[in-house]
């Protein structure tokens, strides 16, 4: 039983990690942009739900009317100024660009609030603690499940997007030949900016549930983006594959504190490690199976 709550536990924390990686998710498979500053930008909105709720007393869920507007804006002079510009130089060039934003966010950050720890917990009641027990004496929070419900949530709002509007459509398009998209009449560099502006409304969302289930403070991005980045490569960077590779691990994350005290991380890290060891070996074995099979070809032609 003890291994069964730790798996149930694992849903849950995958969940958070799927929904922290939904926009790092969606943009790259959109420009194949990965996006340093990812987990930096939802310490920001972190900050705007806290000042919204500290000084005006509104309710962290409620703050999103205005912050998820205020990040898809951001989202979208990002790219305008950033992304786009860097893009043109080269793939290392926008890693190079969201580096430096994730430095000057981080330190602005602290320079506005210090290194005091928020938390959001305080203003959302007993959202924060409450939780139900399930057979077997399984105990899950009443957060923890509305973070996994979200996070399927806005994930299949993501690709009923893609998939059934004219606007998914154009980002389809753009993401797959953004060339050939222009000939059509698709403007590429208007698509990207949305999807930006759209990958930035969740971390908005995101960043909400940071701040409701822990504390935070100006240096809490990094980390975040660690485990958005592992959740990402877990599930191949599809959508759907995004919130696979959350559960993945978090379910390796809880089974590993189980096993010892500190195997919190490493047990997350090693499943990490071993599906890009195993990716980068599949991918170097098709590639030589090809050039063999080309080569016995050409032989015998």
């Amino acid at each position: 039983m003890i291994w069964l709550n730790q798996l149930v536990q694992g849903l849950m924390l995958g969940g958070y990690y799927a929904l922290l990686a939904c926009g790092l998710s969606f943009m790259f498979g959109v420009m194949g942009i990965i996006n340093l500053a990812h987990g930096s930008l939802a310490v920001l909105a972190a900050y705007m739900l806290f000042l919204l709720a500290e000084r005006f007393a509104v309710h962290p869920l409620l703050g999103l009317v205005a912050v998820i507007p205020v990040m898809a804006l951001i989202g979208w002079v990002l790219h305008r100024l950033v992304l786009e510009r860097s893009a043109r130089a080269g793939a290392l060039i926008p890693l190079l660009s969201t580096f430096g934003l994730a430095s000057v966010l981080d330190n602005s950050m602290f320079q506005a609030f210090d290194a005091d720890t928020r938390s959001l917990a305080p203003y959302i009641d007993s959202l924060s603690y409450d939780g139900w027990t399930l057979p077997g004496g399984i105990i899950v929070g009443q957060l923890a499940v509305l973070t996994l419900v979200v996070a399927i949530a806005l994930l299949g709002g993501l690709h009923l997007i893609l998939a059934h509007t004219a606007l998914g459509r154009r980002i389809r398009a753009a993401a797959h030949d953004p060339d050939t998209a222009q000939l059509v009449g698709v403007d590429a560099r208007a698509v990207y900016a949305a999807s930006t502006a759209i990958a930035m409304a969740t971390v908005a969302i995101a960043g909400a549930f940071l701040a409701m289930r822990a504390t935070f403070d100006p240096y809490t991005g990094p980390y975040q983006l660690i485990f958005a980045f592992e959740a990402v490569i877990i599930g191949g960077g599809a959508l759907w594959g995004t919130l696979l590779g959350g559960i993945v691990l978090g379910v390796a994350q809880s089974i590993g504190a189980q096993v010892h005290p500190q195997g919190f991380l490493i047990a997350g890290h090693v499943v990490f490690l071993a599906v890009l060891l195993a990716r980068v070996y599949a991918v170097d074995t098709l590639r030589r199976w090809i050039r063999s099979s080309t080569g016995r070809f050409r032989g015998r032609a």
